[in-house]
């Protein structure tokens, strides 16, 4: 199976060379994600409706590349700020409770721009059975 490349159609990720996601096989590798709301093209204030938009922008991704939530098998959360970890990991045991991915949560000292409260990045890997 050739190795696939998934885009939200943000011309970022043609200006800054990356992709969303990259099928390779068995597994999807969705890029680092942040809160940003494709279809307004804004940025909440809060981290957890920035969480909630990460998860919507990575589950649209591994939908495209023919994965579901329930394939993913690691995550990694990065926060600006440890104050924000209990509402983020809110956010993830809604999202990912049942499944349970393996995960690691950083708190870095900045993102792209500062308006980025959160960043998530997952891998999964296709069930066979």
């Amino acid at each position: 199976m050739p190795r696939r490349l998934i885009s939200t159609g943000s011309p970022f990720e043609k200006s800054a060379g990356y992709s969303r996601a990259v099928i390779d096989g068995d597994f999807a590798f969705v890029a680092g994600t942040t809160g940003y709301d494709y279809a307004t093209m804004t940025m909440p204030a809060g981290v957890t409706s920035q969480a909630q938009n990460c998860f919507r922008t990575i589950e649209a991704a591994l939908k495209e590349g023919g994965f579901a939530m329930a394939d993913i098998v690691r995550a990694t959360y990065y926060i600006t700020d440890a104050g924000d970890a209990d509402a983020l990991l809110a956010v993830c045991g809604e999202q990912l409770g049942d499944i349970r991915p393996a995960a690691t949560l950083l708190v870095v000292a900045g993102l792209y721009k500062p308006e980025m409260k959160v960043e998530i990045e997952v891998t999964a890997r296709r069930r066979t059975a």
